[in-house]
């Protein structure tokens, strides 16, 4: 992903800033959706491994990258706060 996108993007929901995912939030998340145990905001369970991803400030929420383009709508967020 641009860098220069980042800059002028937010949580859709919160507005806070994002940052981009480095690879050990990356292997942490991962490795809780193969234990089925994170949902996205409408509830769903995630069940595909995320290669890139935007986290909002507060670290409660990230928005999967897919093919360089941020999947910046609410019901999509991914809940981060069950990721260990």
């Amino acid at each position: 992903m641009e860098l220069d996108l980042l800059e002028i993007l937010c949580c859709p929901e919160s507005k806070q800033e994002l940052h981009i995912a480095d690879a050990a939030e990356l292997a942490t998340l991962n490795a809780s959706i193969t234990r089925g145990e994170v949902r996205d905001v409408a509830g769903k369970i995630v069940g595909e491994a995320v290669t890139e991803m935007l986290v909002r400030k507060d670290g409660t929420r990230g928005y999967a990258v897919r093919g360089g383009i941020p999947i910046l709508l609410v019901e999509d967020g991914l809940l981060l706060e069950v990721v260990r």
